[in-house]
């Protein structure tokens, strides 16, 4: 029997802590930050505004980001960013202990651009570094414990611990998510890899070999499109969900904060258990079952009057999530050459990710285009039940178009 791979791959032993880390952080500021956004204005659009901003960076410099990862050390880049996002969380940790102020929820939103922005050049240096840390086989069981281990940290542990950080102080969160970032940045710069031979090229030069590879490959470019649809649909309801938690269920922070825990179950559940349904399904099945899964979760959600209906719905949408997830990101990072990996794997998050803003200023101004002449209740679920719709049709189009097998 094979030794487990957190045992035998060292390397992998610390970015895996380091994401843990990183991502409970995280977990914790992804409540605390719409949360502090909602005591500086109740204005859905203004809310939405954080959201994309945070979100914007993936359309403007997912492309840099990629020739960046190509060419410099992978590991050094991860480790600077996140040192950089905890010099960030402190700004905004600031702002928390300030009374609150005319414009500060601009600030706000300018904070978040920049934490989004160290955001992208972590992230896409983390997925581009692990091909290079385990081996081929074992990418499908490194990504599922990867996915796994962030949602554990970062939505089963996080949002409930904000929660009850946020009945104490506003400001705590954002004080754990430094630590754990000045930590996780600790650990990512002692991990030991050969360096990587990378000839210099020019900006250009680099990207152009990379949108070279992606305008061959259509089905790679189909994914992508896929994803953009898929994320754009999902910013559009995350937006306006704590409002809709808030508002129409009337949770607390703790409350609220139990159910993203319930999704986050949800999310390691289809972390575990991508590699068993894949090979007994098939990846397309797979990949056609997890978007029927989200229009079923975003649609039960626009019609629920409890806490427990939305917690058992967002169980099902971040499940397939992560199936979707597990399945794409291995079949990227076996498909694309390692020497492209950073490029490609940016355009890819480009399309992917770069709709994730838009998503989220649809999301704030439907609602605050229909809280005028509907009742606030229906405003806020209307963004779920059009996502619900909206993946119908996106389902129908994968159908015809997206193979993977």
């Amino acid at each position: 029997m094979q030794t487990p791979l957190l045992i035998r791959n060292h390397n992998y032993r610390l970015l895996f802590a380091s994401g843990a880390l990183t991502n409970l952080g995280d977990g914790v500021v992804v409540l605390a930050l719409p949360w502090l956004a909602t005591l500086l204005t109740k204005d859905p659009f203004a809310i939405a505004c954080v959201a994309a901003a945070g979100r914007l960076p993936w359309l403007l410099f997912a492309l840099p980001a990629g020739v960046i990862a190509d060419q410099i050390d992978r590991r050094k880049l991860i480790a600077r960013a996140d040192l950089l996002r905890a010099a960030l969380v402190a700004a905004i940790l600031w702002l928390a202990l300030t009374p609150p102020a005319a414009g500060a929820i601009w600030l706000l939103a300018g904070l978040a651009f920049l934490l989004g922005s160290a955001e992208v050049m972590r992230d896409n240096a983390a997925q581009t570094l692990l091909p290079d840390i385990v081996s081929p086989g074992d990418l499908e069981t490194a990504n599922g414990q990867m996915w796994s281990i962030e949602q554990l940290t970062g939505q089963f542990i996080g949002p409930p611990l904000a929660g009850l950080l946020i009945a104490s102080s506003i400001a705590l969160p954002f004080g754990l998510d430094i630590a754990a970032l000045v930590l996780a940045a600790g650990l990512v710069w002692l991990i030991s890899l050969a360096p990587r031979s990378v000839p210099k090229q020019k900006f250009l030069t680099a990207l152009k070999e990379g949108i070279a590879f992606m305008r061959t490959d259509p089905v790679l470019l189909r994914l992508a499109i896929v994803l953009g649809c898929a994320n754009f649909i999902a910013m559009a309801t995350l937006t306006v969900q704590t409002l809709f938690a808030q508002d129409v269920l009337n949770l607390s922070a703790s409350h609220y904060g139990v159910v993203l825990s319930v999704a986050a179950l949800g999310a390691i559940t289809g972390s575990l258990l991508a590699p068993w349904i894949t090979r007994h399904l098939g990846i397309g099945i797979c990949l056609y079952l997890s978007i029927a899964g989200w229009g079923i979760g975003y649609g039960t959600i626009g019609l629920s009057t409890s806490s427990i209906a939305m917690a058992l719905a967002l169980f099902g949408v971040m499940a397939c999530a992560m199936l979707w997830n597990v399945i794409t990101v291995s079949w990227r990072q076996r498909r694309i050459p390692t020497a492209l990996l950073g490029r490609v794997n940016s355009i890819y998050r480009f399309f992917g990710w770069g709709s994730m803003p838009l998503g989220a200023l649809a999301g704030g101004a439907t609602v605050a285009l229909l809280e005028g002449p509907f009742p606030r209740e229906l405003a806020l679920r209307a963004p779920f039940l059009i996502a619900a719709a909206l993946c119908l049709i996106l389902l129908f189009y994968a159908a015809l178009r997206l193979r993977l097998d």
